[in-house]
């Protein structure tokens, strides 16, 4: 598997902590930035990261700010993302089991990097599940349209 991660600065510190982890985990990483905790805007790294989804680069994407509320926001406005703000693990599970997420979105602010990590596991380890649930997405997927 190959993700695209991303934060701002409110989020730097936790996504250099899920990039060591995902690394231990043997899954490739690309970093799409920010890189220092010099103010960015958020909409321009949600964007990138989604960008290498719908190119086709990577497969899901992890974004990463102070709540995680704006980068949900900006994900969802990309056709092809459906993107999910976790804030545990049961959430990020059902996101990938029931909504075929292929971006997650957590706050630094809120979330300690013990529990970010074990949501971002779950999120990583659990296969959509199809059936009904893809019916759902194709009706998501098709307002976009």
């Amino acid at each position: 598997m190959k993700l695209a991660i991303g934060s701002d600065h409110g989020g730097i510190h936790l996504k250099e902590a899920l990039k060591q982890h995902l690394a231990e985990r043997g899954i490739e990483v690309n970093d799409v930035g920010t890189y220092t905790e010099e103010s960015c805007d958020y909409p321009d790294i949600a964007l990138k990261v989604c960008r290498e989804i719908t190119a086709g680069n990577v497969e899901r994407g992890v974004l990463v700010c102070g709540t995680g509320i704006g980068m949900s926001i900006v994900a969802n406005k990309v056709d092809g993302i459906r993107a999910a703000l976790c804030g545990d693990v049961f959430s990020a599970t059902m996101s990938r089991e029931h909504n075929n997420a292929n971006v997650i979105c957590l706050g630094e602010r809120v979330l300690g990097q013990g529990l970010a990590t074990c949501i971002l596991d779950a999120w990583l380890d659990t296969a959509f599940a199809g059936g009904r649930h893809a019916r759902r997405v194709d009706k998501i997927m098709a307002i976009e349209k």
